[in-house]
């Protein structure tokens, strides 16, 4: 139960109550803390742990030299906690940024029972109080209202801080206990930094060295570790940061999605030990996307639910404004800040413009025009050059409230409770907007998937307005849209992506009635296969369109029940976290396991729509030279994968044998069904431009005609086959593509967002 008061909250938020089912509690003790005897502020992390249920105070509350008054009123009896049990205090009144918040947590062993959060006010020397505003848990174990905290000095002799912690209310006798400063942070983390050797990564930067900054910022040479450790984390890294060999790794620079995330599940299963707030950043120079991919951020990797985040140092990010007064200051600082904001994903941080959408830990207004590394310098008003001019290199208040205070459950990903008890159902800032349609689709005439497939559905949001409309190039990227899925009689469930993007600032035109569309993998994602098992499904859609929030009519599916033995039997290996992020990211050269149980599914179900997936996940990695991550099984604790002498290795292409997976299945019509036509056509041009390079230009004309003529069949837009069409005259010899097509072919190659569909 998360019970929230609305009494003495933050004036920034707007809270209610809700119920909310949670998972495993998050344990920091894996991580030592680093202590000094004189700690030189007050806030940080204390600890309280007893052997036996601890005694009702008698009177009103403590007093500094640790005596109590006695209360001859009586008093309804006091909540008996359990044995052996341990209570965390969070006191936040100085230090960096301090939110004037004092939070707890009671654990019973290894269990959560209960979190506190209160917001302060000072009472007297080293003497703080104020309302119990948030409670979440076993809420009846703990009803008090309000909390009273007392810091004694005692370090005189290298001893630690003691508080003591006062709750009171509920007409209740109060209760203290005195707790013991463990650190002057509030969660432990460990951070290691590589970068391949063509990348040029930015891990620290000096805040004074472009002139376009605040005027009170102090100058000084800042980190990344210490951006986080002024948000309250105790950062620690083993200091091996350095460059990663890619001598092995063939002529092929840029990355893949696979390739990326292969490397990070290299890297956590080489590293398991690891404590369970760990974060791999990896640098390296240009993703196959292009220069519009600044960064990726990877969640829940491996068994323990590690994270990872690559940074591309060629991307956009290198390129300075013309004319900039600084431009090498500006291309490292906006390397720096790209990293801490990938960085800032791994704590669960929202951008600052989408805090209202999704299931925040609290009820959140959007923050749009916030200086924060979790907002976007460009979608400022006055762009980036606004944005830095007033940027202090922080989070802000609400961000840091989150990480400092929040019950660590909440870095969990996908409860969507509430949905179940208001849908779509907005305040008036959020009602439909007229101007723009957002509709939820599947390319097939009837809604229904088969047991297996993965369900691939399709966004299209339309400009329904009469006139132009400037709108986001990647403006229903998975990232960027919040999508339900409710299953008849089960809760509500919000699908989280594998991995979300950072994309360079790019619009596009809209003119009245055209629209712009993109594929949405919603069968599986961070929460697992949420859209798996017989039954029905309505997903709904939201998307925010300049500042507003468009939303779609729920999208009904069925999926069928299995036809046979066989498909029941391959189910249990296929539904499982490394089949779903294989499928996701179209291969994997390290996850042999999925790899298998693709393989197997193409046996025993060759004429399925699942056949099609795995056949076409199979070849992907095939089809290109592909890098994969060497460990050497040395270190055993957590390090760089400089450290460890690691390297990029290369796998050689293959493209006769991915060929050979998808030859038969890929440029049909139940191809373009199953993959939806936006992946369906991603997945043809990949395997004709590998058929190109290979030097068979006539068998990569054939299969792009192949799409061609597919497409065309199912009325895409014109302007799509025109673009399909141009790419045949590319492969073909000049004198057999000559008056092929009247039509210019002025239109550009396929970008990988928002293509159009049909």
């Amino acid at each position: 139960m998360t019970d929230v008061k609305g009494e003495g909250l933050p004036l920034q938020h707007v809270f209610t109550s809700n119920e909310i089912e949670y998972g495993e509690p998050e344990e920091f003790s894996e991580l030592d803390f680093i202590q000094i005897p004189f700690p030189r502020s007050l806030s940080g992390l204390y600890s309280w742990s007893f052997l036996h249920p601890p005694m009702p105070v008698p009177g009103a509350g403590p007093n500094l030299d640790g005596t109590h008054e006695v209360s001859a009123e009586p008093q309804a009896a006091v909540p008996v906690f359990p044995l052996f049990g341990r209570e965390e205090l969070r006191l936040d009144v100085d230090g960096p940024y301090p939110q004037m918040t004092a939070s707890g947590t009671s654990y019973s062993r290894f269990t959560e029972l209960h979190h506190w959060i209160a917001s302060l006010v000072k009472t007297g020397n080293n003497r703080w109080g104020g309302p119990i505003w948030y409670r979440d848990g076993n809420t009846t174990a703990f009803p008090y209202t309000r909390v009273d905290i007392a810091v004694v000095r005692v370090g005189i002799l290298g001893q630690p801080n003691k508080a003591t912690v006062t709750f009171s209310g509920a007409g209740i006798t109060p209760l203290a206990r005195t707790h013991t400063w463990k650190a002057s942070t509030y969660r432990p983390v460990e951070f290691e930094f590589d970068a391949t050797a063509d990348a040029n990564p930015v891990v620290s930067i000096n805040t004074h060295d472009h002139p376009n900054r605040p005027v009170a910022l102090p100058g000084e040479s800042l980190s990344l570790d210490t951006v986080y450790r002024r948000a309250g984390f105790a950062v620690t890294n083993s200091g091996g940061n350095g460059q990663v060999p890619l001598s092995g790794a063939g002529a092929n620079g840029v990355w893949s999605d696979a390739e990326m995330h292969d490397a990070m599940q290299t890297f956590w299963s080489r590293f398991t030990n690891a404590p369970r707030w760990s974060l791999w950043v990896l640098s390296a120079a240009l993703h196959d996307q292009g220069t519009s991919l600044g960064g990726i951020m990877f969640d829940d990797i491996g068994p323990n639910h590690r994270q990872g985040t690559a940074i591309f140092t060629e991307s956009f990010i290198q390129n300075a404004p013309p004319g900039d007064a600084a431009p090498n200051a500006w291309i490292r600082r906006m390397k720096f800040w790209t990293a801490a904001h990938e960085m800032g994903h791994a704590f669960n941080l929202a951008h600052s413009w989408q805090k209202s959408l999704g299931t925040p830990w609290l009820p959140l207004a959007d923050e749009p025009e916030a200086r924060s590394f979790m907002n976007y310098p460009f979608s400022v008003s006055g762009g980036q050059s606004a944005f830095f001019a007033d940027f202090g290199f922080r989070f802000s208040d609400a961000e840091l409230l989150f990480m400092r205070h929040a019950p660590a459950r909440f870095v969990q990903m996908g409860n969507a409770d509430w949905f179940d008890h208001h849908g779509f159902e907005s305040p008036d800032s959020l009602e439909r907007r007229p101007e723009f349609r957002l509709e939820v689709r599947a390319n097939r005439e009837k809604p229904v998937f088969e047991f297996l497939e993965p369900v691939t559905l399709e966004l299209k949001l339309t400009n329904a307005s009469a006139e132009p409309k400037i709108v986001r190039a990647n403006i229903l990227s998975p990232q960027a849209i919040l999508a339900i899925i409710k299953r008849d009689g089960k809760p509500a469930r919000q699908w989280q992506p594998y991995a979300q993007y950072c994309t360079e600032p790019a619009a596009q035109v809209l003119h009245s009635g055209e629209a712009v569309y993109e594929s949405l993998p919603i069968y599986a994602g961070l929460n697992g296969w949420d859209v798996s098992e017989p039954g029905v499904y309505d997903i709904s859609v939201a998307a925010e369109v300049d500042g507003e929030i468009v939303f779609s009519d729920p999208f009904r599916l069925r999926i069928a029940p299995p036809r046979s033995w066989d498909e029941e039997a391959v189910a249990g290996d296929f539904f499982t976290e490394d089949v779903g992020r294989t499928l996701a990211f179209t291969g994997t050269a390290v996850l042999e396991t999925a790899n298998d149980t693709l393989r197997e599914t193409m046996e025993r179900l060759p004429s399925s729509r699942a056949a099609i997936h795995a056949a076409a996940a199979l070849a992907q990695p095939l089809v290109r030279d592909y890098k994969t991550l060497s460990i050497p099984d040395t270190e055993t604790e957590m390090t760089s994968v400089a450290a460890a002498n690691g390297s990029f290795k290369k796998r050689h292409a293959k493209v006769d044998e991915a060929l050979s997976l998808v030859e038969a299945t890929m440029t049909g019509q139940e191809a373009a069904e199953t993959l939806g036509h936006i992946e369906f056509r991603r997945n043809v041009e990949t395997f004709s431009e590998a058929l190109d390079r290979a030097g068979a230009e006539d068998s990569a004309a054939s299969m792009q005609t192949s799409l061609h003529d597919v497409l065309s069949d199912r009325g895409v837009l014109e302007s799509v086959l025109n673009e399909v069409a141009d790419k045949i005259e590319d492969y073909e010899p000049s004198d057999r593509s000559a008056g092929r097509k009247s039509r210019s072919s002025a239109s550009s190659s396929p970008q990988r967002k928002n293509k159009p569909s049909t």
